[in-house]
């Protein structure tokens, strides 16, 4: 499995594969249950949350797009501003009710000390189970790693709690407004 760091010109195929990835995530389709309006608008919401991951080099790419991961390092941030009116603009009823508890309950848990951040990871179906995520996760970790630093995500899909905690991540709380499902922050301890 080859795992490259993705370009600019990567971005495209890279948000397509995202956007098959979580086509059954609990949580991504909780906030766009139309398969319309979630098709147009993943990809945009996938480069809000990698905020700069591609103009940064933290942006990994299996090959033939199989799936990606877009890493921040620390300090970067989502786009929260593009976030905000993506989710205002496109998400309806009392999903946009509960969406500003998720928010609040992400940043609490969110790590304060210096730390990377990996906002999005994702394998098309299509190659999903063949070690693809486990490749991904593999290669920004050395960097993780080398940094000597936490590393801290939040998984929406509870069948892959299993891939990050062999790869040292714990759960560390739930996460849940109204009648969200349930987004569980975890914590990798730093290393080297």
């Amino acid at each position: 499995m080859e795992i490259k760091i993705a370009q600019i010109s990567d971005e495209a195929g890279a948000f397509a594969a995202l956007t098959l990835a979580f086509s059954a995530d609990p949580m991504a389709r909780w906030s766009l249950p139309d398969p319309a309006k979630y098709l147009a608008v993943f990809p945009a919401l996938a480069k809000a949350f990698g905020g700069n991951s591609f103009t940064e080099g933290t942006a990994y790419l299996a090959n033939g797009f199989a799936g990606a991961a877009l890493w921040l390092r620390p300090g970067a941030r989502s786009d929260e501003k593009a976030l905000m009116k993506l989710f205002d603009e496109n998400v309806e009823g009392e999903v946009k009710k509960d969406m500003p508890g998720i928010f609040e309950q992400m940043e609490k848990f969110h790590p304060t000390e210096p730390h990377w951040y990996l906002p999005m990871i994702g394998v098309d179906p299509a190659f999903q189970g063949a070690g693809v995520g486990s490749a991904l996760m593999a290669e920004a970790l050395k960097t993780v790693d080398r940094d000597g630093l936490i590393a801290y995500l939040e998984s929406s899909n509870p069948k892959n709690i299993p891939l990050y905690e062999q790869h040292g991540f714990e759960v560390i709380g739930e996460i849940q407004s109204g009648n969200s499902p349930v987004l569980r922050p975890m914590l990798r301890s730093a290393r080297r």
